[in-house]
C-alpha cells in the first residue's frame, strides 16, 4: 500500500479564500484583541492566516473522524488516526482585510516510519499563499498518521523537560475556545469537540487542543510583549498532546543574538508539549 501512496507525491490543489471582515472581527474576539482595525485594507496579524483555506468538504465526504475522507486529494494512507506533527512558516507580507488570497497546496513527501507506538506515515504538504500583491506566505505542514489505538497501554516516553523561561503565563484552554476556533476554521476533526469520540475511539483522556490553537495563543502572548511587531517566521514541533481543561503554561525565552526565540506550551507536569522557534519584526 505504501508503494501506491508514493504516487501521490507532487499532486497539487488550489483554493481561494477571503480575509473577510467578519473573520477578522471574530478572531479579535477570540484573542481579546482590541487593536486590530476592521477597515478594508487594514493589515491583519500574519499568523491569523491559520483560519483560512478550510477544506469545506461536503458532509457526505467526511470520514468517521470528521475530516474529509482520504483518497480525494489526500493520499489513501492505510492508518486511521491523524495529528499535526509540525510546521514551518515564512511570512512575506501581511494579509489585509478584504484581500482575496489563493493557496496552492502540493503533496511534497510521504514518509513511512515505525515508532514506539507502532507504524506511522508522515505526509508533508507545502502551501504557497498569494494575494493581490504577490507572495504572502509559504508553509510546510507535517501530518502524522497513526495506527488504531491499542487496548494495551502506550509505551511511556521520557518527557522533554522545559528550559528556564523569560516569561510564563498560566493557560487552561477551555471547550469554548476549541469550539470557537474550530468554527472559525471550519475544522470538523472530532477530537477537538467530541469528548466521547476522543476518549472511546482515539484513546485520549480528554479533548485535544488544536495545534493551531496552541500556536495562536503562544504568538498572542509573545506579541503582547512586542507591540506593533508581526511574526515573520516560525518552526513548530508537537511533542505530546495538549488537553482541554487541564492547566498549562505559555512560555518563552528572550531573543538570541540573531533575533530568534523559543516558545513552548508547558504541561502541568513540567514537560514541553509544543515547541516553536520564531522571529518577529
Amino acid at each position: 500500500m505504501t508503494g501506491d501512496i508514493h504516487e501521490w507525491v507532487g499532486r497539487k490543489r488550489r483554493v481561494s479564500d477571503e480575509m473577510a471582515t467578519p473573520l477578522v472581527r471574530r478572531m479579535a474576539a477570540l484573542t481579546d484583541r482590541s487593536d486590530v482595525a476592521l477597515d478594508r485594507g487594514a493589515p491583519v496579524p500574519n499568523h491569523w492566516l491559520s483560519i483560512l483555506f478550510d477544506d469545506a468538504a461536503p458532509q457526505s465526504q467526511l470520514g468517521r473522524d470528521g475530516h474529509p475522507t482520504k483518497g480525494d486529494f489526500l493520499p489513501p494512507v492505510p492508518l486511521p488516526r491523524r495529528m499535526l506533527g509540525g510546521r514551518r512558516v515564512t511570512y512575506h507580507a501581511a494579509p489585509r482585510v478584504g484581500d482575496t488570497l489563493e493557496r496552492e497546496t502540493e503533496i511534497a513527501a510521504i514518509t513511512p516510519k515505525v515508532g514506539r507506538s507502532g507504524a506511522m506515515i508522515f505526509v508533508m504538504l507545502r502551501h504557497s499563499i498569494t494575494g493581490p500583491n504577490g507572495l504572502v506566505a509559504v508553509e510546510e505542514q507535517d501530518t502524522v498518521y497513526l495506527e488504531a489505538k491499542r487496548n494495551a497501554p502506550a509505551p511511556v516516553e521520557k518527557p522533554i523537560v522545559t528550559p528556564n523561561s523569560a516569561w510564563r503565563e498560566p493557560w487552561t484552554p477551555s471547550p469554548v475556545v476549541l469550539f470557537r476556533f474550530s468554527a472559525l476554521a471550519f475544522n470538523g476533526h472530532r477530537i477537538h469537540y467530541d469528548a466521547d469520540y476522543a476518549r472511546d475511539v482515539e484513546g485520549y483522556p480528554a479533548l485535544i487542543v488544536n495545534g493551531s490553537v496552541s500556536t495562536l495563543f503562544l504568538f498572542e502572548a509573545l506579541l503582547r510583549r512586542a507591540p506593533g511587531k508581526q511574526i515573520r517566521h516560525y518552526e513548530a514541533r508537537t511533542m505530546q498532546p495538549v488537553f482541554c481543561d487541564r492547566p498549562a503554561f505559555l512560555c518563552g525565552e528572550a531573543p538570541d543574538a540573531e533575533g530568534k526565540q523559543a516558545l513552548w506550551v508547558e504541561a502541568a507536569d513540567g514537560a514541553m508539549a509544543i515547541r516553536i522557534v520564531t522571529r518577529v519584526g
